[in-house]
């Protein structure tokens, strides 16, 4: 494996060996082959040509057409068996692969990159000794991007290299900033999604806000009103709050009404079901396709939860423990009738509630 200046290697030592001269061809194709490990720093616009090839004349013939284009780096492979993890170490923009190689094809080479990710749409130009049209498409058919005859005239050569290792380096330029496009547009959708979620969200409570209350409601009015549906509302309010907020500090009173939005949250079973923050110590739930039933048995199970926390409030006449007074009220809409209608009446049955002594549940139809 090379670069087109590698390091010089100290000479081979062996009994009956003699080293070669530092400018022999077999020698500068050594040190090429033994340079993988150099691997230099590459500009993102260089061309990396990875030739694996078993003849050192022509890895040497290469290297040579090579060496006076400094923006190509050559890298030089004559080993078989270690081509592949040579081109996921390298990571060339163009490989020149020979055809014949003892002890396995180039063809099946050719297949291996193919299947590897780090090189399945690297270019790959077949080197081969004839100019066959059946060997030709039996390397169209694998996976080559191009064939030529070895060796061409040193400008074919390079012309060649250049065109593949340009449209390779444009290809993966474009899918980098196509993913860097896709993944700021997927941050930028997750932004929204959260800013939506928070400007529709109460910051005390976690509940729905007002303002989504309002626009869920509307939208479900009107699809019960298209469907002939019933739409059933939940209004909720703590019983002496003030006293409590009083006694006991408003930290206090903001987690009371942090616990109890929790209870509320967790006795709504249902995806349609929508608890929100009305207000104040106000609480609404929208509750489609809700029969008047039903209704009442959500708002008891909401009242309840809340009684179950045994938060104690020594200022309510209600219960020893903070408690909620429920209005509900259900229809199925008409044109003549209005969301707001059915809100009035809601609220009506939780002034009843109060007035009855709160810690109550009422519902009418």
């Amino acid at each position: 494996m090379s670069t087109n200046h590698p390091k010089a290697l100290p000479p081979t030592v062996g009994p009956t060996q003699v080293a070669p001269r530092s400018n022999d061809p077999t020698a500068r194709l050594r040190r090429a082959a033994d340079a993988v490990g150099d691997l230099r720093f590459v500009d993102d616009s260089n061309c990396v040509v990875l030739l694996v090839d078993d003849q050192l004349m022509i890895g040497e013939m290469v290297r040579r057409a090579l060496a006076n284009e400094p923006t190509i780096v050559f890298h030089f492979c004559s080993e078989p068996g270690e081509a592949i993890k040579t081109a996921e170490r390298i990571a060339p923009t163009v490989i020149l692969q020979d055809l014949v190689m003892p002890g396995i094809e180039g063809l099946t080479l050719v297949r291996e990159y193919r299947a590897l990710e780090a090189t399945r749409n690297t270019p790959i130009i077949v080197l081969s000794t004839r100019e066959d049209p059946t060997t030709k498409k039996d390397a169209f058919a694998v996976g080559a991007n191009d064939y030529i005859v070895k060796l061409p005239d040193s400008i074919e050569l390079i012309a060649r290299i250049r065109y593949h290792s340009q449209a390779y380096l444009s290809r993966r330029q474009r899918d980098g900033a196509y993913k860097a496009l896709h993944e700021s547009q997927r941050q930028l959708m997750a932004a929204n999604i959260e800013l939506l979620r928070l400007s529709n969200m109460d910051g005390l409570t976690g509940l729905n806000n007002r303002r989504r209350f309002d626009e869920y409601a509307s939208t479900e009015w009107r699809r019960a009103l298209r469907e002939r549906a019933p739409f059933g509302l939940l209004l909720v309010d703590v019983d002496e709050f003030k006293p409590y907020n009083d006694a006991n500090g408003h930290l206090a009173g903001d987690e009371l009404l942090r616990r109890i939005g929790e209870a509320i949250r967790t006795s709504c079973r249902r995806p349609e079901d929508l608890p929100a923050r009305y207000g104040g110590d106000e609480f609404a739930v929208v509750l489609p396709g809700m029969q008047a039933n039903a209704l009442e048995s959500i708002g008891e199970r909401l009242r309840q939860a809340v009684q179950d926390l045994k938060i104690e409030h020594g200022g309510s006449f209600a219960a020893p423990y903070v408690s909620l007074s429920v209005g509900g009220a259900v229809t199925v809409p008409t044109e003549e009738d209005g969301l707001l209608d059915l809100i009035a009446i809601a609220d009506r049955n939780l002034y009843k509630a109060k007035t009855a002594g709160r810690n109550k549940c009422i519902v009418h139809e």
